[in-house]
């Protein structure tokens, strides 16, 4: 479909003529509808109407400039072409997920294909899923360890935020957790936003280590501008390991703060899980699709094509060849 940004620029179509006839009718100038040049003024061509040229070689110069002209007003008024409408779901909610990439996460406790792998590598897998069933939610990525990144800013380009979770890695945000600091970056981020629904999931398997805030003054202030916050614990319970003195029982998850993480989601309306193995990360994940569901609010969208190009290259060409046939 096509249409114009300006279509009232086409009541301009009959200013050579008005210009004509009213300015350079009324010039007393008995050589004034000679001594104009062409495009420097576009009267020219519409003054050798009275002209003594004759009207073959005047209609040669009229046409042209005349077409010239209509291009040049269609151009200006600037031709769009509208495709097929579009439908996009957008939920009205914006969610972000924070990652813990301390040196912890490399604990390898998790099962998945039947291998074992580190903490990080099943939550890529999991929550990479996550990412893309979540059509319709704004979303943000951020990184932490010893600091926080903003590793995506919220956006409709799931497929962006989980390539970037794909591509992380552990250590990258350095060994330490900080929990406090991940949550206010979080909160920094979000709480300027319009949706009503703004929610954080925060996934670590450790205690908050490092940073400038606490946890729970992150969280107060979360609260604070509306945004809700579930927390995921992620760890075995215990696991046997090789030693000199034969296989014994650990808890690699011994570090693991779940008071604080409870007392996080608690002040801030969100819930708390505890993941201890890939059939529970990937059950949390889906009880979160319950939580916080999609909602199916949708928005229309037509892409648009500029075309001001075409119309105003051919008026350019048409001049050019005018001023061309006037100098031979």
């Amino acid at each position: 479909m096509l249409q114009f940004e300006w279509p009232w620029i086409f009541l301009l179509l009959p200013l050579p003529w008005l210009i004509s006839r009213f300015v350079v009718g009324e010039s007393t100038e008995p050589e004034a509808t000679l001594k104009i040049p062409f495009p420097e003024d576009f009267t020219f061509a519409l003054s050798l109407s009275s002209s003594s040229v004759g009207p073959q070689n005047r209609w040669s110069y009229l046409l042209p400039a005349l077409f010239a002209w209509i291009l040049l007003i269609t151009a200006t008024a600037r031709p769009q072409w509208l495709g097929e409408q579009i439908e996009l779901p957008v939920s009205g909610r914006d969610l972000m997920m924070a990652v813990d990439l301390s040196d912890s996460m490399k604990q390898k406790d998790f099962i998945l294909d039947g291998m074992m792998v580190d903490r990080l590598t099943a939550t890529k897998n999991v929550a990479g899923a996550f990412i893309k069933r979540r059509q319709g939610d704004r979303m943000g990525l951020i990184l932490f360890g010893s600091n926080a990144y903003l590793q995506t800013p919220l956006t409709f380009d799931r497929t962006t935020v989980a390539t970037l979770l794909s591509e992380s890695a552990i250590g990258l945000a350095g060994p330490k957790t900080a929990i406090g600091d991940a949550i206010g970056l979080a909160t920094k981020k979000i709480r300027d936003s319009s949706p009503e629904s703004k929610v954080l999931i925060l996934l670590t398997d450790g205690a908050n280590t490092a940073g400038e805030v606490s946890p729970l003054q992150a969280a107060k202030l979360a609260a604070s501008v509306g945004l809700k916050i579930h927390t995921i614990g992620i760890g075995a319970d215990e696991m046997v390991v090789r030693t000199l003195f034969g296989n014994q029982r650990v808890n690699p998850s011994r570090d693991l703060d779940e008071k604080t993480l409870t007392a996080i989601a608690d002040a801030t309306n969100g819930r708390y899980f505890r993941a201890r193995n890939s059939e529970e990360l990937e059950k949390i994940y889906q009880l979160l699709d319950e939580l916080e569901p999609v909602e199916k609010e949708s928005r229309s969208y037509r892409p648009q094509k500029s075309l001001f190009l075409w119309p105003l290259s051919f008026a350019l060409l048409l001049t050019l060849l005018i001023t061309i046939k006037r100098r031979i």
